[in-house]
């Protein structure tokens, strides 16, 4: 499933915030909406947004998942794209809902729903063609990109256009860049071992590039790397591709 462009730039869009960025990176949620103001959008983000149902839906939790999902939709009603700075939530909404709702009598307004959701990085390449000038100091850094994300939402070449627009970064490329972390929510907590033994990997094939930063657009796959690393005191940090690219052309929002 990838995207497909808005029949013409929006004025406004919704933001749909994530639980992790809500709970443990609010600095990376802020950073997107500024990056889509600074873009000249108007960005609304609903108050009565939740969980975009995912975890219920993973643990077969159908009816739950429903009902969250049908919560979304009231949440957002208004016709303007829904911008998600997250693979997998944006994978969520625009592949699975669908999914829940086929054959149901709310399957058309479901897919009309899921066909305005966007991943952020896709949505400030093809939709707003962003520029940014790079006010850091030099550094090196390598990325992440979550399983969703390339497999749901067709988001691989996007966020590494981005980081390579900035003039004093320096990308280099992960070898293992298309393997999983470990994460996968649930699975990290019903498989430790697995998980881990995932993760390390990760890690380590992250070190190889040499760079000591690496940056994701999901928020449960950096949470699992940077943990891992610093549990194995590990010298590899890592931020959320919005406030990296916030941070790099403005400072922190």
């Amino acid at each position: 499933m990838t995207h497909s462009l808005p029949p013409h730039r929006p004025d406004t869009v919704y933001f749909f915030g994530t639980c992790l960025i809500d709970l443990f990176y609010p600095q990376a949620g802020l950073a997107g909406m500024e990056l889509l103001r600074r873009a000249g959008l108007r960005v609304v983000f609903p108050p009565a947004q939740t969980c975009c149902g995912q975890p219920a839906r993973n643990n077969g939790y159908m009816d739950e998942a429903r009902a969250i999902a049908l919560r979304q939709m009231e949440a957002f009603p208004q016709d303007w794209p829904i911008v998600v700075p997250s693979g997998s939530c944006a994978g969520m909404m625009r592949v699975h809902y669908p999914q829940l709702f086929a054959g149901r009598p709310e399957a058309p307004q479901v897919g009309a729903f899921a066909a305005r959701v966007y991943e952020l990085t896709w949505f400030l390449v093809h939709v707003l063609d962003l520029k940014l000038e790079d006010k850091g100091e030099p550094v090196t850094v390598t990325w992440h990109g979550s399983c969703s994300a390339q497999r749901e939402m067709g988001v691989v070449d996007e966020p590494k256009r981005l980081l390579r627009s900035l003039t004093n970064v320096t990308l280099v490329e992960n070898p293992r860049e298309t393997e999983c972390c470990g994460f996968g929510g649930t699975f990290s907590v019903k498989q430790p071992e697995v998980s881990a033994a995932m993760v390390s990997d990760k890690v380590a094939a992250l070190e190889s590039t040499g760079a000591r930063h690496v940056v994701s657009g999901d928020c449960g796959c950096l949470m699992n790397i940077t943990g891992a690393a610093a549990k194995a005191r590990r010298d590899l940090t890592g931020s959320h591709i919005a406030e990296f690219l916030w941070e790099r052309s403005h400072g922190r929002p």
